[in-house]
């Protein structure tokens, strides 16, 4: 395709052309057109200086159109029919639509959230499809390039501050679907209950015990080791897995004990003999955050999308389905 060339084509006289197959009359295209007979007439002149055809001969009976303007009138109706889509604002329609939409989330959100809103998702919209991916230290890009629509990370709220997201791109928008804090598991036999009933559970003991980790973002380190870091303190990791059901079933048939957002704690007590204890000491909360890049912000499919999602989340909270200390 030769853009140059396109460019000097006034795209016009392809509506005008179009009228004048159909009418095979100035007069008639003029009338419908609601310009002048002379405006036709000079751009018909200017269709013949473009395409290179006379396109027309006049007749006792009107305009006959030539064979190459035979042929353009096959071809152009599609033409200006595609043009006219273009023109159009982009619409959406749930019931219909085979879209194909993507998303990346932090594992414990999988069983905090993604429970409740697939189901209005494809109740709406039962053609699409949906392609999830665990969120890693790569996902903020692909969200930023385009290769994934939607991210749903957790993030440390700073103390003394409002939601403050760390290393968040220019161009990423977010919106906060709810806040949580951390919170101990232990199985149910764990000697460390002892201690907790009788009122000394502390930081020493925290600090002094086991623990099993969750490698999140390519990274062995949580918010809360680089906290104690900071303090000159740290915490014995004994074990480190790759996801969280892992550590929940490390936790379970061993002393360990796994530290975790308080959502995925309540889930995981439904499936395992477990116990949930407060962490010891003050510590910030954190929050599950939708992503989503700014040149989606007003295209229809994806505010859908983001629509069911936050509508979604707020039901399950209003439902206890998540936890309202969560809130």
């Amino acid at each position: 395709m030769n853009l140059d060339n396109l460019a000097r084509v006034d795209l016009n006289l392809l509506v005008i052309l179009q009228v004048l197959l159909e009418e095979q009359s100035v007069t008639r295209a003029a009338h419908r057109l609601h310009v002048s007979q002379s405006a036709v007439s000079k751009s018909l002149n200017r269709l013949r200086e473009t395409l290179g055809d006379p396109l027309f001969q006049r007749t006792a009976h009107g305009l006959k159109p030539t064979a190459h303007a035979d042929a353009l009138r096959q071809q152009l109706p599609l033409v200006l029919q595609n043009l006219y889509q273009l023109t159009q604002p982009p619409t959406f329609h749930p019931a219909t639509s085979n879209r194909q939409f993507s998303f990346s989330m932090v594992e414990s959100a999988y069983e905090t959230l993604i429970p409740y809103f697939i189901g209005p998702l494809l109740q709406q919209a039962p053609l699409i499809k949906l392609d999830s991916y665990v969120w890693t230290e790569k996902s903020m890009q692909d969200l930023q390039q385009g290769q994934i629509d939607f991210g749903l990370a957790g993030r440390d709220i700073q103390p003394h501050t409002d939601v403050n997201f760390e290393q968040v791109p220019e161009g990423i928008e977010s919106q906060t679907l709810f806040n949580d804090h951390q919170v101990c598991l232990v199985r149910k036999d764990h000697p460390i209950l002892q201690t907790v009933t009788a009122g000394h559970w502390d930081q020493d003991h925290y600090l002094n015990m086991s623990h099993v980790q969750v490698r999140c973002e390519g990274n062995d380190w949580w918010a809360l080791d680089y906290h104690l870091a900071n303090l000159g303190l740290h915490r014995n990791l004994s074990t480190t897995v790759p996801d969280f059901y892992g550590a929940v079933s490390v936790c379970v048939n061993t002393d360990l004990i796994f530290t975790l957002p308080s959502s995925f704690a309540y889930h995981a007590q439904k499936l395992y003999s477990l116990v949930s204890i407060p962490l010891p000491f003050e510590f910030m909360p954190m929050a599950y955050v939708f992503l989503w890049h700014e040149r989606n912000n007003q295209e229809p499919g994806h505010q859908w999308f983001r629509n069911i999602i936050f509508s979604s989340v707020e039901k399950a909270i209003t439902h206890n389905h998540i936890s309202k200390t969560n809130r």
